[in-house]
């Protein structure tokens, strides 16, 4: 495999950078917008268990992205950026989400779609998430010393708990939530 190195790759200018996420982030709502996930009657339905508009949607986002981004790495043309596991960070991290979410019955991407689209009650969660940034921002040193190291396992992969073929452990796992995606269909159609 030839992988691009930080010597041989191409420069981006921080303003294409800029624009590239600001085209990415307005198809990225379109989409949210288009699948119907960014409908409060749509979200608070997946909370409760009676639509999955939005775990299909997402499950299908997961896919894509998962494939795209493996091949766009085999060719060269990403850098991989993992994460570090920390367990205690993701639980607590997790727990607020989910909090966030019920309370609201909207996501950041969800939230910002809503908005777009004229729901004004989008606004009390867009401004709890910009509070919540700036709490978080504000408390990221006393985290990183005191709850980050708590469950820190690396930059865990499920390539490094299957040690297979990188390309093999992708293709598995995409098969793996093909057929979720198809149950989930299978039950929503009954």
């Amino acid at each position: 495999m030839s992988f691009l190195n930080r010597a041989t790759r191409p420069k981006v200018s921080s303003a294409k950078q800029l624009a590239m996420g600001l085209v990415f982030g307005v198809v990225f709502g379109f989409l949210l917008q288009k699948g119907g996930v960014a409908k409060f009657h749509v979200l608070i339905g997946q909370l409760m268990l009676v639509d999955y508009t939005v775990v299909k949607v997402m499950l299908s986002a997961v896919i894509v992205g998962a494939l795209g981004i493996h091949f766009m790495h085999r060719a060269g043309l990403v850098e991989l950026h993992i994460k570090p596991t920390r367990y205690a960070s993701n639980i607590i991290g997790g727990l607020m989400f989910g909090i966030g979410f019920a309370l609201s019955a909207y996501c950041p991407g969800t939230g910002a779609a809503a908005l777009g689209q004229g729901n004004f009650d989008a606004i009390a969660m867009m401004l709890g998430m910009v509070v919540g940034s700036y709490g978080f921002a504000e408390m990221s040193g006393w985290i990183s010393r005191r709850v980050d190291p708590i469950g820190y396992r690396g930059n865990l992969t499920l390539h490094d708990v299957l040690p297979m073929n990188r390309t093999v452990v992708t293709l598995g796992s995409v098969a793996v939530l093909v057929i979720v995606l198809v149950v989930i269909e299978s039950l929503a159609v009954r």
